[in-house]
């Protein structure tokens, strides 16, 4: 799907995802769950509440939420939470409009990271890893998908490499998982994997 023309925005901005939203140009959407998210809600069910940061149409906080977990999706672009309410359904509350960096009460015992970090810009990510540790719970966990890939030009943003990740969270977190993904959306396909990182105490 070629790219439609868009007046120039920041990535860091709501305006930006609001224009592809509302034009319907969401390549990274992959409008169903994942497998290594059912896997995980299977296999470790998270033991409280769960966040979804940037959850755009909701597909995975609808799944969360009709798993029986206490989730939360946050998104600081209206036009993708108008996207997401009709996905939510009867969970349509489940949705928050607003900023992840600007707080959210305690902590969760489950951070999702679906296409998020690599949707901010890279002097934005040293922020995001502060938030990550401040809001996960100890011995909680940030777990997702991670893009590892070449170039500066995004979104998406990639990782250069393993290392540049440990940077980011090593200092609070260890990895706990490290995963192929076999189910890639075409954006992704190849250069993302499944991680789960537990929080320190």
């Amino acid at each position: 799907m070629a790219e439609p023309s868009f007046p120039r925005a920041d990535a860091d901005s709501p305006e930006f995802w609001d224009m592809r939203w509302r034009a319907g140009f969401t390549p990274w959407d992959a409008g169903r769950v994942p497998r290594h998210l059912r896997e995980l809600v299977a296999t470790r069910r998270p033991a409280g509440r769960v966040l979804v940061p940037g959850c755009g149409s909701g597909h995975d906080v609808r799944f969360l939420a009709e798993c029986g977990l206490d989730v939360e999706g946050i998104d600081f672009s209206e036009a993708a939470i108008a996207a997401a309410q009709p996905v939510l359904g009867p969970h349509a509350a489940r949705l928050r409009h607003g900023d992840f960096f600007a707080g959210s009460p305690g902590t969760y015992a489950l951070v999702y990271e679906r296409a998020f970090l690599c949707s901010l810009p890279r002097r934005r990510w040293m922020d995001w890893a502060a938030r990550m540790a401040a809001l996960v719970a100890p011995g909680g966990e940030l777990a997702g998908f991670f893009y590892f890939g070449e170039g500066e030009r995004g979104p998406p943003f990639p990782l250069r490499g393993v290392p540049e990740l440990d940077a980011l969270l090593a200092g609070a977190f260890e990895r706990i998982e490290d995963l192929d993904v076999d189910d890639s959306i075409a954006v992704f396909a190849g250069k993302e994997r499944w991680q789960a990182w537990r929080r320190g105490n």
